[in-house]
């Protein structure tokens, strides 16, 4: 059986290190593990205009952008097909099949959902499109025979109720459709990333965010102005390491060379957070290597973001050749449903007999 990636995002606006912790740098790590046979990456445009039905410019203006992500990242053309979702029409006609396996309240009761809905304060004005995206997940997730779906853990509901799907579909009309595993980050820290300002998601809305596009001045802005320990007010106080911005950044992106290089003093980050916990180290000093751990991650991001900037003809065509090779893989996908259902009717003069 072959072993197939399946992830993406939504083009609203650059990726930020949330994204990178909680599912880029692990598509990068499979992607060049040699143990997939296909890899695609979508944008999910079709998803994002779910919320964006009367501003589409917001997603076009976007789709280069987290293209750049990507590439920034290490995603590579060669090794993985990049494409644009709503160039893929079939996963539209596989998503309407879905629906009919889906009830009303199943997907009210996707966590998911829900939080986003909060977060949008939608109420009861919904958009139909944005209620059903988990059966779009399911969609796309499916159309590629996907075996792995790596995400970060907030979307762990969402490949849940794809599972469901694909359950039922294959229950009522026979074995078609790939059952997806869940990869999650393994560092703990990086399942769901803060916010720069401490609140629990880290998000485009709510301007907490370090982009990967970010220049150097201003990823060291954003850290310097973290949220720490409001009680911590002078250096010999005792800190507090829970809620504490700065050190779940360090959990999630600092690595043991990251001693020698930028803070020798210390040995290792479990020895940094015992003496701010004692008592006698400052939040500026613990900033200061956080901002050289976070600039030693992104400037060769930023670095391959501006070489692929200088070729965006070469951009434009990777998302182009990706799209077609994505529809293409679709295509076989909507044949094969559309065979168990017993709806192929001019494949065979099967509609005469």
């Amino acid at each position: 059986m072959k072993q197939i990636i399946l992830t993406g995002d939504r083009p609203t606006g650059n990726l930020h290190v949330g994204h990178y912790v909680g599912s880029l740098a692990e598509r990068v790590k499979l992607q060049n593990s040699g143990k997939y046979d296909e890899i695609y990456i979508m944008i999910a445009d079709a998803q994002a205009l779910t919320d964006n039905a009367e501003h589409p410019e917001r997603v076009r203006q976007n789709i280069m952008k987290v293209a750049l992500d990507y590439l920034a990242v290490g995603i590579d053309p060669e090794k993985a097909n990049i494409f644009i979702q709503s160039m893929v029409p079939q996963l539209t006609e596989l998503t309407f099949y879905y629906m009919n396996l889906v009830t009303v309240s199943r997907v009210q009761r996707n966590p998911t959902v829900k939080a986003e809905i909060q977060m949008r304060n939608f109420e009861a004005s919904i958009p139909v499109g944005f209620f059903c995206y988990p059966i779009s997940q399911a969609a796309d997730i499916t159309a590629f025979n996907a075996t792995a779906v790596p995400v970060g853990e907030d979307q762990e509901p969402m490949l849940e109720q794809c599972r469901e799907i694909v359950h039922k579909f294959n229950t009522v009309y026979g074995e078609t459709l790939t059952m997806p595993q869940i990869v999650l980050p393994s560092n703990n820290a990086c399942m769901r990333l803060p916010g720069t300002d401490g609140k629990a998601k880290m998000s485009k809305s709510l301007g907490n965010c370090i982009y990967l596009a970010d220049p150097e001045e201003v990823v060291r802005e954003k850290i310097m102005s973290m949220y720490t320990d409001p009680d911590h007010i002078r250096v010999q106080d005792p800190g507090k390491l829970e809620g504490n911005t700065v050190f779940t950044y360090l959990d999630a992106f600092c690595q043991p060379e990251h001693f020698a290089e930028f803070l020798p003093d210390y040995q290792s980050l479990d020895e940094l957070k015992a003496h701010y916990q004692r008592g006698g180290l400052g939040d500026v000093k613990v900033k200061k290597f956080l901002n050289n751990v976070m600039q030693s991650l992104l400037s060769p991001m930023r670095e391959r973001r501006a070489q692929w900037e200088g070729r965006l003809p070469e951009v434009y065509e990777i998302l182009k050749k990706g799209s077609e090779i994505a529809a293409e893989t679709a295509q076989g996908t909507l044949d094969r449903v559309r065979h168990a259902m017993k709806i192929d009717y001019f494949t065979d003069n099967g509609l005469l007999k």
